[in-house]
């Protein structure tokens, strides 16, 4: 009985930790994530209610962009 709790409390730490969020990233990081996405001269950065908020040129256009709590980033015109 007893290692039959310990194998519970196991799996629901390992199902816990697996849906934990990913680390938060640098601000480098973010900015590499930004622009392997094809973007370029990040700017403005900023921490939102929305999430992370940045400004950023593609095809020659500024966008604002919000990268969500999951990495996404989202182009915001």
């Amino acid at each position: 009985m007893r290692k039959h709790a310990l194998l519970s409390v196991a799996l629901l730490l390992a199902v816990a930790s697996s849906n934990a969020p990913a680390h938060a990233l640098t601000q480098d990081e973010l900015v590499a994530k930004i622009e392997a996405a094809g973007y370029s001269k990040v700017s403005d950065i900023k921490s939102t209610a929305e999430g992370t908020t940045a400004k950023a040129v593609k095809d020659g256009k500024q966008v604002r962009l919000v990268i969500d709590s999951s990495g996404q980033i989202k182009q915001r015109d």
